[in-house]
């Protein structure tokens, strides 16, 4: 398939045409733990690496594989690899770099789980993470040092939505041997951080990709674009011998393969050994999902627009958190790196407070009270209490979230029932 085609057609046809054995048009579940080889000849080949295929499904299995490979194509990038969830990406990406003694610099607007993950979990296991404000690309350069492995960023951020500056901080990073990881959740389609110099990019399929709130899974897409051996001190995990893998050094080993040493070594090492694997099942339901992204994302944004639009004309609204409504260097990085569409995700601070904010959530009819974002539906959430309440007070304002603070995901419904609902909400406040 050719990556010519445009995403909503890419999204139907990269990566699988039909089932060569029965003829089948819809991806299948392989519903199926292992794989008869064809010869012990063919088995040898696929366990030394110099072939790749089906050995086990911890590793990887057919209908992820169609999953991968559309997803890459859409994104411009050589490989992927799928995992059991959005999290497990955002581990493994760093996991893959970075060992004790480590560290990586992040952005501060991530999302509160993520930086529950680095800040706690990965410092555990000894790879710390330093939180950098991005208005100053600077900043990154600035909290860098020889044990650098990898720079990380949201590119659509919840709840500050102050769109990423990916351009100019991987051109930092490549000067220096570290790669930007972009984790794309909120915004596929409108953005492709390849085309801007990131590395990696990661996804969330739980939320925009699958879009209908039925299945957890994860994304990890290597963009082919990064040279890993240039700078071998900086990158020690990949140009040094892998004793979990016999002796191999990934940017050797993967050459036959293709520019795919990031993604081989995640798959063959991390997904072997944690077993963080996506379900057939959800595999497949998330192909469904994946299958009209490019009609929903079109809707998500017009109508977030629309609720922002409402919204900054209601009294009791202080605030309203949308890339559109932003101004200066955050308008100006929106409609830099954001095509078509701001994304169906924003904010609003309530004049009243945190009993208000209660209140509208508990007045809501329609919109469902839940802890996800890019669903169909129309979601609705009070951040501090819930997403961002591992945080201290301190920590929660740092991220955006103040007491008075929605979180709304704007859905594909009639924008009139939508904004009626919001509307009815904000008049029991």
């Amino acid at each position: 398939m050719t990556n010519s085609l445009h995403p909503e057609t890419l999204a139907l046809h990269a990566g699988y045409r039909a089932d060569p054995s029965t003829g089948s048009v819809a991806v299948p579940i392989y519903q199926t733990t292992a794989y008869q080889f064809e010869s012990t000849e063919q088995a040898s080949n696929l366990f030394n690496l110099s072939e790749l295929g089906n050995i086990y499904s911890r590793i990887m299995h057919p209908t992820s594989d169609i999953l991968e490979k559309r997803m890459s194509t859409i994104e411009g990038g050589v490989a992927a690899l799928c995992v059991s969830s959005g999290q497990s990406a955002s581990a493994f990406s760093i996991q893959n770099l970075a060992e004790s003694g480590d560290n990586i610099v992040c952005s501060t607007d991530i999302y509160g789980g993520t930086w529950n993950l680095f800040n706690n979990t990965l410092r555990q296991q000894g790879i710390e993470v330093r939180f950098v404000d991005p208005i100053d690309p600077s900043n990154f350069l600035k909290a860098t040092d020889e044990k650098t492995r990898a720079y990380y960023a949201e590119t659509l951020p919840n709840p500050k939505l102050r769109v990423f500056p990916i351009s100019e901080v991987s051109s930092i990073g490549r000067k220096h041997g570290i790669p930007l990881i972009i984790d794309n959740t909120a915004a596929p389609l409108l953005c492709r951080p390849f085309d801007h110099g990131a590395a990696i990019v990661i996804y969330s399929l739980t939320k925009y990709i699958g879009g209908h709130g039925t299945s957890v899974g994860g994304m990890i897409i290597d963009g082919g674009n990064f040279d890993w051996e240039e700078n071998p001190n900086r990158q020690p995990l990949l140009n040094r011998p892998d004793q979990s893998y016999h002796g191999a050094v990934w940017s050797e080993a993967a050459k036959p393969l293709g520019p795919i040493a990031y993604i081989l070594k995640a798959r063959v090492t991390l997904l072997r050994d944690l077993g963080s694997t996506i379900s057939p099942f959800n595999a497949f339901q998330i192909i469904q999902g994946l299958e009209t992204l490019a009609l929903r994302m079109d809707k998500h944004s017009q109508n977030a627009q629309a609720v922002a639009d409402f919204l900054s004309k209601n009294s009791k609204v202080s605030n309203v958190i949308y890339p559109s409504l932003q101004n200066g260097e955050n308008l100006k990085r929106a409609q830099k790196y954001l095509n078509g569409g701001y994304s169906g995700l924003l904010g609003f601070e309530l004049s009243a407070g945190k009993e208000a904010g209660k209140k509208f959530i508990d007045s809501l009819e329609l919109l469902y009270h839940v802890a996800n974002i890019g669903d169909a539906r129309s979601l609705a959430i009070h951040p501090a209490s819930t997403t961002h309440s591992q945080l201290d007070s301190a920590e929660q304002l740092a991220a955006g979230v103040t007491p008075g603070y929605i979180r709304l995901s704007v859905g594909i419904e009639n924008i009139a029932d939508i904004l009626y609902d919001i509307s009815n909400a904000l008049d029991k406040i």
